[in-house]
């Protein structure tokens, strides 16, 4: 993928489809680091699935053969000397604490480094795409943080849905507005 922002798209609709009720995408920058974290209360994983699932052949998927998301994720990180880990507990023999993290690391000073992109564009279509599903965002600089969490607009909100054009229109300015601040 040309933008790390897509894969935050494609691997964070993972967790909507595990049945997440909340999916963390977090992001640290640290030196020449970048570390791009998905942690997720879904369904969880097995074993043998975990060990699958960075095979771009491995898919839950019935319309087509092929997921390309992690793998992709993995590929990206590789390039630039980093790497990815997936760590997930499944809901049958963790009914209390389950749910998958996948964490991928990238040197952001290597050539192959793949940019960032419009991670604002990315959130706000998860949550326009997912009213229901809570999302926790945090991008972490040494300059400072951008961070949003759709359970604390919820508590303010009350019964405006997620989705509502002026609500999506309001997290993309307060996201550009903490970007502006970095």
């Amino acid at each position: 993928m040309k933008e790390l922002s897509l894969n935050i798209l494609d691997v964070a609709e993972n967790s909507v489809k595990a049945g997440a009720t909340l999916t963390q995408i977090l992001i640290e920058e640290q030196g020449d680091t970048l570390t791009l974290t998905f942690k997720d209360d879904g369904c969880g994983m097995s074993e043998e699935i975990v060990k699958s699932v960075i095979d771009p052949f491995y898919t839950t998927r019935t319309t087509r053969k092929v997921g390309l998301g992690v793998p992709l994720l993995k590929l990206a990180a590789e390039q630039t000397g980093g790497s990815l880990t997936v760590n997930s507990k499944t809901v049958e023999d963790f009914p209390d604490d389950h749910g998958t993290e996948v964490c991928a690391t990238f040197y952001k000073n290597h050539l192959d480094f793949t940019p960032l992109g419009d991670v604002i564009a990315s959130v706000t279509t998860l949550i326009q795409g997912h009213p229901d599903t809570d999302f926790l965002f945090s991008h972490k600089t040494e300059n400072g943080e951008v961070a949003l969490d759709t359970r604390e607009l919820r508590t303010v909100l009350g019964d405006v849905p997620l989705d509502t054009y002026d609500v999506i229109k309001w997290i993309e300015e307060y996201l550009k507005e903490q970007y502006s601040e970095l």
